[in-house]
């Protein structure tokens, strides 16, 4: 077996666990917990119409083609990370880091 050098923590973290001492917070409540959230932000219960510029949509389409995935999960995908603060504008990224 190969030896690491392990600082003191890390020792202590794989003594726990080889000695069994350990133990998963994975428990069945917190799976329900866990199953609850994702059917709660994955639930698509409202429908929306949306008038695009005719250039856009075939953008769209191409974009979600290139992604694997249908471009109206694209499209709801870019609007939930828009909301939850997660959406980055790869430009400015990319040019406010040079």
């Amino acid at each position: 077996m190969k030896k690491f050098n392990l600082d003191k923590d890390e020792q202590a973290l794989l003594d726990d666990f080889e000695s069994g001492d350990l133990v998963s917070i994975f428990t069945d409540a917190r799976k329900y917990e866990l199953k609850q959230a994702v059917t709660q932000t994955l639930k698509k219960d409202k429908r929306i119409n949306i008038r695009l510029s005719s250039h856009y949509l075939p953008a769209i389409q191409r974009r979600a083609l290139e992604e694997g995935i249908p471009y109206q999960t694209l499209v709801s995908s870019v609007l939930y990370k828009f909301v939850s603060g997660t959406l980055k504008d790869v430009l400015v990224n990319k040019y406010s880091a040079t």
